[in-house]
């Protein structure tokens, strides 16, 4: 996102009655080194119904609203702000996919005993790592534990029969802080 932000930003200055919203704090810190002052961001939930309860997404008509996302990201963003009057446009500047990288080092990892928690950001990133690690493994990865940062990625995990799934807290603070919880009471 940052580069698509990065390329609008090389061909024009943003407009001064601009208002930027951000879903999660390494966005609204990606922004603010970028020079953005003024960002709409929810404060504890990093999702897009977070935002949605923001007081500034209440009323829309006639607001012309763009949301920068990757391909085939979520509708209710999009679809709300309509609801609510917006003129919406998507603007999709990435794409989620399976990397074209070997899945070995995972199988060696899990071999010897040093693949011990798996992290996943989103729906489609876990999606990706299950097809990308193959069926031969997939039952390893669905044993080990996995740390989700919101509960409908945790809900996908457990409908892909993931036994062990946990919630962390929003953003990566909320992921090492549930990591060092999990493993420190494992340790003692």
């Amino acid at each position: 996102m940052t580069r698509a932000f990065d390329l609008a930003l090389g061909r024009r200055c943003l407009p001064a009655r601009l208002t930027i919203a951000a879903i999660g704090d390494a966005t609204v810190s990606a922004l603010e080194q970028r020079g953005v002052r003024e960002i709409i961001a929810p404060a504890h939930s990093f999702d897009s119904e977070a935002l949605l309860a923001l007081p500034a997404f209440h009323r829309l008509a006639g607001k012309r609203v763009a949301i920068f996302r990757g391909q085939g990201g979520r509708e209710l963003l999009g679809e709300t702000l309509t609801a609510r009057g917006a003129q919406m446009q998507y603007a999709e500047c990435y794409r989620r996919a399976v990397p074209a990288l070997s899945p070995a080092p995972l199988h060696d990892a899990w071999a010897r005993g040093a693949l011990h928690a798996v992290v996943a950001t989103s729906t489609i990133g876990l999606r990706n790592l299950v097809g990308m690690v193959g069926e031969a493994v997939a039952a390893k990865l669905k044993a080990t534990p996995l740390f989700v940062p919101h509960p409908r990625i945790a809900g996908n995990a457990s409908e892909q029969g993931f036994s062990e799934v946990i919630i962390t807290g929003a953003g990566d603070e909320g992921i090492v802080d549930s990591l060092c919880a999990y493993f420190g009471r494992r340790a003692t």
